[in-house]
């Protein structure tokens, strides 16, 4: 499919752009929620053509209105993946339902299954891997099955501040994959320090975790604005990165940009080939337009191939 409305850069401009950096952006991945997706006139403008587009369902939130921003993206031409968090879904029924209205009103054929944000469930479902064993993604055709990773771990999973039910539910996910048919990756929380995401993807590939890795990236944004996502999120350790630059009164109150942490990770995979990360996934805490001209701004490109992991 060819490119749509999708603003390019001057080809006369200079560019400090790296191979390497315009490798890892390649085919990247942005996230978007419907009440966001409603002030972009034209996603056409933003990105090109065929971008995986996840549509965050945040508690409280319509199916309805979900149901209708997909089909708007995939009528665009973009690879639709909406969420389903699991504590929010009351029972396999509605579940079902949702599924039936994604794939007839939006065509839907993909999905990333995650927890879900609220502490307590709504019903039946507490975690993704309860929504994998109902079979109804595989009754239904879903040709794309994302699960959640967290390079800094999750507190609300593990309270005791360490990995052990993160790393259960990792293993589990990766056999699940090795069973099925299913195309599967890892689509992560966001973080800010390049090294412990290379000590856990690293980890990860150790452990015989095969999941490719779709890693979380905030996109520009104010400073103050992020430390709020990130602390909310909770993001861990690499949070450190944030809060040392807000102590820099000559930086505190320029954008941050994910520029340091984009340019080390795309080093290590060049340096390493077999680096499990194999994409990058954007939140757009800034603003779409923004972090689309970032990214676009910085190499990225994204036209997914129908095999792309």
């Amino acid at each position: 499919m060819a490119l749509l409305n999708f603003r390019r850069k001057d080809a006369s401009a200079p560019t400090t752009t790296s191979p390497e950096v315009e490798a890892l952006l390649k085919d990247y991945s942005i996230e978007v929620m419907p009440r966001t997706a409603e002030k972009v006139e034209d996603f056409r403008d933003l990105l090109p053509a065929e971008t995986r587009v996840y549509i965050a369902h945040i508690e409280g939130t319509p199916i309805e209105d979900m149901v209708a921003t997909a089909k708007r993206l995939n009528e665009g031409g973009f690879k639709v993946m909406p969420h389903f968090p699991a504590r929010i879904i009351k029972d396999k029924a509605t579940l079902a339902d949702w599924i039936s209205r994604y794939q007839g009103e939006a065509d839907v054929k993909q999905a990333l299954l995650l927890a879900g944000g609220v502490a307590s469930p709504h019903g039946d479902f507490s975690d993704s891997m309860q929504l994998l064993e109902t079979g109804l993604f595989d009754q239904a055709g879903f040709e794309r099955l994302h699960v959640a990773g967290h390079p800094e771990g999750n507190r609300d999973i593990d309270s005791d501040g360490s990995t052990a039910n993160v790393d259960a539910a990792l293993k589990w996910k990766n056999d699940f994959q090795t069973r099925t048919d299913a195309k599967m990756a890892l689509a992560t929380q966001f973080a800010f320090d390049a090294d412990p995401i290379i000590k856990w993807a690293d980890d990860l590939r150790d452990a015989g975790i095969t999941l490719p890795v779709h890693i979380g990236i905030a996109g520009p944004a104010k400073l103050q604005t992020l430390i709020k996502f990130a602390i909310a999120c909770g993001v861990g350790p690499s949070l450190k990165v944030l809060q040392k630059r807000a102590m820099d009164v000559t930086k505190l109150l320029l954008p941050y940009e994910p520029t340091d942490v984009i340019n080390a990770l795309a080093a290590h995979k060049a340096a390493n080939p077999e680096f499990n990360i194999t994409h990058v996934h954007f939140f757009p805490l800034g603003g779409i337009k923004t972090n689309a001209t970032w990214a676009q701004d910085n190499g990225g490109a994204s036209a997914v191939p129908a095999n792309a992991d």
